[in-house]
């Protein structure tokens, strides 16, 4: 039974999918700059809308944050679940949400999330309870499960293959800038202003986000799933859920089939769990591991996001030439390394050195493999890849967040840092021994 079941997924994959790896290019070009991708205009105006929403998100969010610490006298435990609360509909609904992606318009997806996301921000300013923040940034959550995916469909179609590593690098780039200065603006305009202001300014966000992108003229391929398969047209048996589970088989088992797909998401959740573990300890261990003070712990945090800011820029600037699994390799490795000298040298320059490494190659690790991701996919099933992406991405930071208090109540938060050092160096060996992947030269 096992085998006819295989055979018969390979069927459906063989019907589904007949474009699913790219034919390598005998010369393949010179990776695109980032300034060169900028120069796509729909690129452009994705960036520019990136900007203007991350900005806006990270505002609210940490205005909430703010909110709840100084006026509500949240717990801990409290703030962290606002963490969760956004982090989870994600992990729970991208899987699904991939599916109708690859079903609708993208443009029409992308600015009907945005102007949801603007309504729901509004919410915010009626809200005065933990529970209730909790709703209300899990109901923007829910929506943002639809966006994420359908916008790794539009910068596929706007930006050739040889310039998705920049494409990606630029996008990230605004996640990680908003994230070093989003928490000062936010609490600088909520202590003159108060969290409103930052409400307010989040719903605009959408708005100018989904207007930039109501701009654009998005070319995209035709759903395979409507074109003919050797002559004959595909006919569609299937409605409602059993419809949805078997586009949702479809697009696991092209993943499972794909070693390198395979590996590289993985390889960003074993990443994302250690950034989920160390995010809530590291106020802890400077204070009872290194005896130091708040200044430390500030110079410590931001050494993360300067990491990840350097990384990326210097990746995509001196490691063109390298292929997408190595610098995801190289990127396990340096986490591996930063973790391991949190764990076996606790002083306060190690501390930060370590913190930076994990930033600088934490960057090895994302940019190419949604690189790898975009490269590897036939458009038909980029949705529903891309949205496992992201569900495996937000799953492994909630299981950090989750599990980092209780392993380090059962061992200590050195030990935590030593048992992260230990799973990313089985990851590396596993990749390497079970999960290779096979590089496939850009196209243009």
């Amino acid at each position: 039974m096992r085998n006819e079941s295989l055979k018969q997924l390979d069927n459906e994959l063989d019907a589904q999918t007949p474009e699913a790896i790219p034919v390598p290019a005998p010369n393949a070009p010179e990776p695109l700059s980032m300034g060169a991708v900028l120069r796509v205009v729909t690129m452009r105006r994705l960036w520019y809308a990136q900007i203007v929403s991350t900005f806006g998100d990270f505002l609210a969010l940490f205005a909430v944050i703010t909110y709840m610490t100084f006026k509500l006298h949240a717990t801990p435990q409290q703030v962290t679940g606002i963490q969760i609360a956004y982090l989870l509909p994600i992990a729970l609904i991208s899987v699904i949400s991939g599916v109708f992606v690859d079903r609708w318009p993208v443009k029409t997806t992308l600015v009907s999330s945005d102007f949801l996301r603007a309504g729901l921000c509004l919410f915010l300013l009626l809200v005065h309870t933990v529970y209730g923040f909790y709703a209300a940034l899990a109901a923007i959550s829910v929506v943002s499960s639809f966006f994420s995916p359908a916008q790794g469909v539009a910068i596929r179609s706007a930006v050739p293959m040889h310039g998705l590593r920049s494409a990606n690098a630029l996008m990230q780039q605004v996640m990680f800038i908003m994230r070093i200065i989003g928490p000062s603006i936010a609490i600088l305009l909520v202590g003159a202003f108060g969290a409103k202001i930052c409400y307010w300014l989040d719903s605009a966000s959408f708005i100018a986000s989904g207007t930039l992108i109501a701009s654009l003229s998005l070319i995209l391929p035709r759903n395979a799933s409507t074109e003919p398969v050797n002559g004959q047209p595909v006919v569609k048996q299937k409605t409602g859920i059993p419809r949805i589970l078997a586009d949702m088989k479809v697009g696991a088992g092209f993943i499972l089939h794909h070693a390198g797909l395979l590996f590289v998401i993985v390889a960003l959740a074993a990443g994302m769990f250690v950034m989920g573990c160390f995010g809530p300890l590291i106020a802890v261990y400077v204070r009872d591991v290194l005896h130091a003070l708040t200044k430390t712990y500030s110079i410590v945090s931001a050494m993360i996001g300067v990491g990840l800011l350097v990384g990326v820029n210097a990746l995509n600037t001196f490691a063109k030439k390298m292929s997408n699994t190595l610098q995801v390799y190289l990127g396990l490795g340096g986490i591996a390394l930063g973790t391991l000298l949190l764990a076996t040298i606790p002083t306060v320059a190690t501390t930060i050195l370590g913190c930076f490494l994990i930033g600088f190659s934490a960057a090895g690790i994302i940019v190419p493999s949604q690189t790898l991701v975009q490269q590897e996919t036939p458009p038909e099933l980029m949705g529903r890849v891309g949205s496992t992406l992201m569900s495996s991405i937000f799953s492994a930071q909630i299981l950090g967040l989750v599990l980092s208090g209780i392993l380090a109540q059962h061992t200590s938060i050195r030990g935590v840092f030593g048992l992260c050092t230990a799973l990313l160096v089985a990851l590396i060996i596993a990749g390497k021994l079970w999960m290779e992947p096979h590089e496939h030269p850009a196209l243009s």
